[in-house]
């Protein structure tokens, strides 16, 4: 009696286990539910770096918008390839996002690499100002079209680009001789060179050990990549050229973002546009200064008596050899800007 009695009570234990996971499982709410869009975000910079905590809220807003059913997956330091890898991968239609710039964008339509060439605007407003102007809107049409790489915002601003060595830079005859880093696309090795330097082109994660092993003498940043990159430890100096405002655009797939509901695609770009906005102007105001604080505290000297009059004259080059002049002449008309050298 005692043997069945414990067999009917472990049957009765059985089913109430089995009623407890099935009311558990019922009670979990549908915000956990797979998200039917997932969009995974690449970018080479370190997690330290102010524009990764700025693509993160870009991602949580999205997320909560629609309820969880569009989710925007940040990857740091380069995790899922390499930036020219990921581009292509973008235009074939998966579903990868990437922070570039109109250098690299410049591979598909020449002319949009202007945005990053020498002295060519001189604030974030500018720039806010430039998605407006028809040149720009064209452009965006055509690498969307025919291209395959919708721009989904281009306010995102790191800053001004410097050039970092191990003597001051004052002139453009200073650079003469020096072996500087840039990104592997024309407007960046042009721009360099008509600067005064030997441009060498490298892959962002390799500036360090090229630095070390004195492949090169030097590199040119925003102020926000050089204490994050630990530069400090084998650079000496930050000459505050200001020769790029360097400006970075967020593409995805075309055929993705077509594929997604237009409701979706509007809280995509509203979203990412305002993260940008909101994480250029912090970088070029407390973060910055902030950064420039660490570097002068880890023994880097500030050279702040630069001749910006020689350099933007320097910087002219640049737009002759690439062909440029006249896409910036047309933005600056459309802008209302005159140059200023």
């Amino acid at each position: 009696m005692e043997v069945k009695g414990l067999m009917r009570k472990g049957k009765w234990l059985v089913f109430i286990g089995i009623l407890c996971v099935a009311l558990l499982f019922m009670a979990v709410p549908s915000s956990v539910a797979a998200p039917k869009y997932v969009l995974k975000f690449n970018h080479v910079l370190a997690p330290a770096e102010p524009y990764h905590p700025g693509f993160l809220e870009w991602a949580k807003r999205v997320e909560e918008r629609t309820n969880g059913d569009f989710k925007v997956e940040v990857y740091h330091s380069a995790q899922l390839g390499v930036e020219e890898d990921i581009i292509e991968q973008i235009r074939q239609g998966a579903n990868i996002g990437q922070n570039t710039d109109s250098a690299r964008l410049g591979n598909y339509i020449p002319d949009i690499a202007v945005i990053n060439a020498p002295y060519f605007v001189d604030s974030l407003e500018e720039v806010i100002k430039l998605k407006d102007l028809p040149i720009i809107k064209d452009w965006e049409e055509k690498l969307a079209n025919e291209y395959g790489l919708k721009v989904v915002s281009f306010s995102w601003v790191q800053g001004f680009r410097h050039f970092v060595t191990n003597k001051p830079i004052k002139t453009p005859d200073d650079l003469k001789g020096l072996r500087v880093r840039t990104p592997p696309a024309p407007i960046w090795q042009e721009s360099v060179r008509a600067l005064g330097a030997t441009p060498v082109a490298l892959a962002f994660g390799d500036m360090y050990p090229a630095l070390q092993q004195k492949v090169i003498d030097g590199t040119e940043l925003v102020y926000n990549n050089i204490p994050a990159g630990r530069f400090y430890e084998v650079l000496k100096y930050v000459s505050e050229t200001k020769h790029i405002l360097l400006v970075n655009f967020e593409v995805i797939s075309t055929r993705f973002f077509n594929n997604l509901p237009v409701e979706y695609q509007q809280i995509l770009v509203e979203e990412c546009e305002r993260a940008g906005i909101e994480t250029s102007k912090k970088i070029m105001g407390e973060l910055e200064a902030k950064a420039k604080q660490t570097l002068i505290e880890n023994g880097m000297t500030i050279v702040e008596d630069v001749d910006l009059q020689a350099f933007k004259k320097a910087g002219e080059k640049a737009y002759e050899v690439l062909k440029l002049t006249e896409a910036r002449d047309e933005i600056y008309k459309q802008l209302g800007k005159t140059k200023d050298w």
